[in-house]
C-alpha cells in the first residue's frame, strides 16, 4: 500500500515537474538578486569567463578571479573595475589541489568573507587525434576538466553547507552529453563533469537541511572563441546551428543561473541529440552524425591545431 501511494505521488510529481517546465518556457520565473554574492570564476582570463566576470558584476556581485595566465587574469580584473566592480585576481593552476586549497584559504582571508558561487569554467582541449596526442596532454585535458572540480568543490562547499546559502556553476558542454569524433580526451573529460555535477546536486538534494545551495550545470554547443577553430558540420545545418557568440551563450547561462535552472543547454535545440542518444540506436544516430557532417567536423579544427603548432612550438602541458 505504500509503494502505491509512493508511486502516484512520484507520477504526481513527475507530471507537475512537466508542465512547470513547459510554462517556464513561456513565462519566464522571476530571477534572484546576487547583489553582494562573492563569485568565484575559474578560466576567467579566457573569453568565456571574462564576460562570466563582467555580467556576475553588472548585477552587483564581487569576483574572484583564477586563472593560470596572470596578465590575462589581470586584465579581467581591470575591466571589471572599470566598470564600477569589485575583482580579486589571483594567479591558480586548479589542476594542483594544494595549490587550490591554499589559495582558497588565501581568498578568505583577503576578502574576509566566504564564497558564495562557484563557476567551475576552466577547459583545454588538446587539439589532436587520440594516437597521435602525447599522453602529458591527455592527462592535462583530464585534470583541467575534470579533476580541477573535486579540488575547488571541496575548497568551498562545506562553507557554503554550513551558511546553508551557495551555487555551485559546472561549465560543461553539449560534449558531455554526446560525442564525436577526434575529441577523446574533451569528451571524456566533459562527461565526467556532467557525471561530477549530476552527482553532487544529486547528494545536495538528499541532505534536507542544505536546501539553501543550487546547482546548475551548463552544457554550450561550440562557442566562437577559437578553442574549437575550424570546426565545422554541413553548411546547410549550420545555418540553424552556427558557433555560439560568447556574449550569448554567458547571457543565456547566467538567465539560467539566476532562476536556479539544475540544467541547460544552449542552444535548445541541442537537447534533440541527447534526447536521440538515449532513445534511438547506436546506428540511428550514427547515420544523423554523418548527415549534419558532425562525424568529422574535429577534422578541420585538429588540422588547425597542427599549423598552429608547426608555427609556435609543442603546446606545454599546464
Amino acid at each position: 500500500m505504500i509503494f502505491l501511494m509512493d508511486l502516484q505521488m512520484m507520477m504526481l510529481d513527475v507530471v507537475y515537474f512537466i508542465l512547470r517546465s513547459c510554462l517556464r518556457i513561456v513565462l519566464r520565473p522571476r530571477t534572484k538578486p546576487i547583489d553582494g554574492e562573492l563569485v568565484l570564476i575559474t578560466g576567467s582570463g579566457g573569453a568565456l569567463g571574462r564576460l562570466f566576470a563582467l555580467e556576475f558584476s553588472k548585477h552587483g556581485a564581487e569576483v574572484v578571479l583564477w586563472d593560470i595566465n596572470g596578465d590575462a587574469n589581470e586584465e579581467t580584473a581591470k575591466m571589471v573595475r572599470a566598470r564600477g566592480g569589485q575583482a580579486h585576481a589571483y594567479t591558480v593552476d586548479v589542476t594542483n589541489r594544494e595549490e587550490v586549497y591554499r589559495t582558497a584559504d588565501q581568498v578568505r582571508k583577503d576578502v574576509g568573507r566566504d564564497v558564495t558561487y562557484l563557476v567551475n569554467n576552466a577547459g583545454v582541449v588538446a587539439g589532436e587525434r587520440l594516437l597521435d596526442c602525447p599522453d602529458t596532454m591527455v592527462e592535462r585535458t583530464l585534470k583541467v576538466n575534470c579533476h580541477a572540480l573535486f579540488w575547488t568543490v571541496k575548497a568551498f562547499l562545506p562553507q557554503m553547507k554550513a551558511n546553508n546559502h551557495g551555487h555551485i556553476i559546472t561549465i560543461a558542454s553539449v560534449l558531455g552529453l554526446f560525442s564525436t569524433a577526434c575529441v577523446e580526451d574533451y569528451c571524456a573529460s566533459k562527461f565526467a563533469a556532467v557525471g561530477f555535477h549530476e552527482s553532487l546536486a544529486h547528494e545536495l538534494l538528499t541532505e534536507e537541511d542544505v536546501d539553501g545551495v543550487k546547482t546548475t550545470l551548463v552544457c554550450p554547443y561550440v562557442v566562437d572563441t577559437g578553442m574549437f577553430d575550424g570546426c565545422r558540420i554541413r553548411e546547410e545545418v549550420e545555418l540553424i546551428l552556427p558557433p555560439l557568440e560568447p556574449l550569448y551563450c554567458v547571457q543565456q547561462a547566467m538567465n539560467a543561473i539566476l532562476i536556479d535552472q539544475p540544467l541547460v543547454c544552449i542552444p535548445r535545440i541541442t537537447y534533440l541529440p541527447f534526447l536521440a542518444r538515449a532513445l534511438f540506436p547506436w546506428e540511428s544516430n550514427v547515420a544523423t552524425y554523418r548527415f549534419m557532417g558532425s562525424d568529422q567536423c574535429m577534422y578541420p579544427f585538429i588540422e588547425s591545431m597542427r599549423k598552429k603548432r608547426a608555427a609556435n612550438g609543442p603546446i606545454k602541458a599546464a
